[in-house]
């Protein structure tokens, strides 16, 4: 079985779990964080939503260099509704998904960097970068997003079990 063949099964399971929480923000408190260093609720929403487009230049580049890759104009999303959201979401994940189905146990390790000028973020292969940076990334912030649904009376779902809300 291929890298691949292995890693998508969890990555599909890991993505769903993150869309059925990403259902859940509550566009009235788009603007509300639990703590004036938070993210705004609709910051952390917009960045669960990018972070699968991540997992194209891990596996078509060897490195990614956030000083010189962005446009000057760049600005984070930041959600304005659910549907915005998850339209985002369900197109990167699509994208993302497929390149991973399309990359060769060989092209999983090669190594890739991911930097801001000279302050190096990771190095590794490109296995343990959509491990750790893309897949261990989003399922921290889900958690992170699982606890402002809470903090605004959200029902938190069901993810490797049963949450307080979904008793399956």
């Amino acid at each position: 079985m291929s890298l691949s063949e292995t890693l998508l099964p969890e990555f599909d399971a890991e993505m769903a779990s993150t869309r059925r929480t990403l259902e859940r923000i509550p566009e009235d408190k788009l603007t509300w964080k639990p703590h004036e260093k938070s993210m705004l609720l609709g910051r952390l929403a917009g960045h669960l939503a990018e972070l699968p487009g991540l997992g194209i230049p891990a596996l078509t580049t060897d490195k990614l260099d956030f000083a010189t890759s962005r446009p000057a104009d760049y600005k984070p999303l930041v959600a304005q509704s659910q549907k915005q959201v998850l339209e985002i979401f369900d197109k990167k994940v699509a994208e993302v998904r497929a390149a991973i189905a399309a990359t060769s146990d060989e092209e999983w390790n090669k190594n890739w960097t991911l930097s801001i000028g000279e302050r190096k973020i990771f190095s590794g292969t490109r296995q343990s970068a959509v491990r750790r940076m893309l897949m261990n990334h989003i399922i921290h912030h889900r958690a992170q997003l699982g606890v402002y649904l809470r903090l605004t009376d959200v029902p938190v779902p069901s993810i490797y079990g049963p949450s307080a809300d979904e008793g399956k």
